[in-house]
Order: structure tokens, then sequence, then C-alpha cells
């Protein structure tokens, strides 16, 4: 049930991708050429369908809003186009294919990232379809999310904290911006998308924090028993760059069994619901299943 739900979840994404971005002129061709690059390279695509999936459980159509359900890939896609450049982790290779900044060049790079995340702002604001406090209330989802309270700010403690020994309770600071951030603002907007009540939305946040940090602890494990070909990138750069990981503080043993009790926490956030949570819980089991 999942696999066919997230291809046929993923195929609408992508085909509303394909046509999102457009040059208005041949002049600044070559910068929609590389958003579109690093966009249309792949990828599992799990933020969005996240957010077409709480949408879903609360019996709203997530077809008619996609600019607002797809803006925030546009976000992770430019966050991975900076998180990649030299100055960062300067990683040659990203989902079997070379990264952004070496196909267009570290200036070109950058610009597209800018050009991603300020485009998945204008997807919002000009949005016909949902209601001017939705909309509002999306910005401000995404904004919190991806910006210096979200995921800028756990790359920022993540730079900072390269070569240190961190304790376990700052590397969950650290993962609930970088990582588990943009998890909360895609269930957020779907909270918001679907018109969920108070209580519901509780449960739902309680998922979305667990989920982000399932999400990182199988990253920090998969850096190690990952291969190049199933992850698209060079393993073991957490541990080139003298990250604290999951796996580096507790052991590979530890961080597997850190993620099925993050597991067993996300599922139990959604039994306390009365939504249709089937496919949401199915997610989990993904992550924790997950090869790339």
């Amino acid at each position: 049930m999942l696999k066919t739900y997230l291809t046929d979840s993923k195929k609408k994404v992508e085909t509303y991708l394909e046509t999102a971005l457009q040059s208005p002129n041949r002049e600044y061709s070559k910068l929609y050429e590389a958003m579109k690059y690093s966009l249309m390279m792949g990828g599992k695509r799990i933020r969005p369908i996240l957010v077409m999936a709480v949408m879903e459980s609360l019996g709203k159509e997530p077809a008619p809003l996609m600019d607002m359900v797809c803006a925030i890939e546009l976000v992770h896609t430019y966050s991975l186009i900076h998180d990649d450049l030299p100055a960062m982790d300067n990683d040659d290779y990203r989902r079997g294919a070379l990264t952004n900044h070496k196909v267009f060049g570290d200036g070109m790079a950058i610009l597209a990232g800018d050009a991603l995340l300020t485009y998945a702002f204008q997807l919002m604001a000009t949005n016909t379809l949902a209601t001017p406090e939705q909309r509002a209330n999306c910005l401000v989802a995404l904004a919190t999310g991806s910006g210096p309270e979200g995921m800028v700010g756990g790359q920022a403690f993540d730079i900072m904290s390269e070569g240190k020994v961190l304790p376990l309770e700052e590397l969950q600071v650290l993962h609930k911006g970088k990582t588990g951030a943009l998890f909360a603002a895609a269930v957020k907007i779907g909270l918001i998308l679907g018109e969920a009540d108070e209580i519901t939305c509780v449960q739902y946040m309680k998922y979305a924090d667990a989920l982000g940090l399932l999400f990182q602890i199988t990253d920090d494990i998969l850096d190690v028993t990952g291969t190049l070909e199933e992850l698209g990138k060079m393993p073991g750069s957490d541990e080139n760059l003298h990250k604290a990981t999951y796996v580096s503080i507790l052991g590979l043993d530890g961080a597997k069994a850190e993620a099925q009790r993050v597991a067993t926490e996300a599922k139990s956030a959604l039994e306390n619901t009365t939504a249709h949570t089937a496919i949401l819980a199915a997610i989990v089991d993904y992550l924790i299943a997950r090869a790339n």
C-alpha cells in the first residue's frame, strides 16, 4: 500500500515541479537551468508527500493546492545545493550526479539556491485558492522551519560543532533544527491546509518532531552502513568532517535502538487522533527500513 502511495504521490509532485520553473527571458535561462538541475535530480520528495498525506488524512484534496504543497521541496533543494558547497560539506555528488557547483560553478550554485528559496515563498504567496489566513499561516510555518529558528540555525550549529564531542542533548537540538524543522513545517502546512482542529494539531506535531528525528538518526546510520550506489553520495562524510552523529555518540547498535524508540513515539502520537493515519504510520516504517 505505502509503496504505491509513495510512487503515485512522487509522480504528482514531480509533474508539478517540472512546470514550476520557467525562465521569463533568455538572459536568465542559465540560472533557471541550474535551479531545475537540482530540483529535478530526483530524491524521495518526502516533505511534499508528507504535506499531502496530512491533508488527505484530514479529508482534504491536495491537487488544487500543489503550489503550496511543493514549495517546501524548493526550500529543501536550496538547502542541499548550499550544503554541498566547498564552504560547507564540499561534496562532489548528490543523488548519484555531480553536485550543482561542480556543474555550474560556486557562484551560480549559490544563486540557484537563493532563487529556489525565494521562489518557494512566491509560490505560496500568490496562490489564489487557499484563504488569506491559510496563506499567511503557511508562509509563517515555512519561514520558521527554514530560517534561523529552524533549518539554518541547525546548519549553523552543525558548522560550529565540527570536531567537537557533543552531548546527546545538544545533538538533538542540532538535528531538530537542521533536519527536523522542515519535517515539522511540512506537517504544519498540511494541518493548516487540511483545516485540522487543535487537538489533532497537537498530536500531529508530536508525530512531526519524532519523524524528523527519526529521519536524521537513520541518515546517520546510513552514512556508516550505506554505499555510494545506495546513497547517491559518498558515505562516511560525517566522519571525515568530524561531525557528531547518533552513531558516534551511541554506537551503531545504540543508534538503531534509538531509531526504534523514536519510531514508536511517532506512531503513538497518531493513535491519539481520530484522523485516518494509516499512511502516516506507514511512513514511519518506511524511514526505519530505508536504504537511502
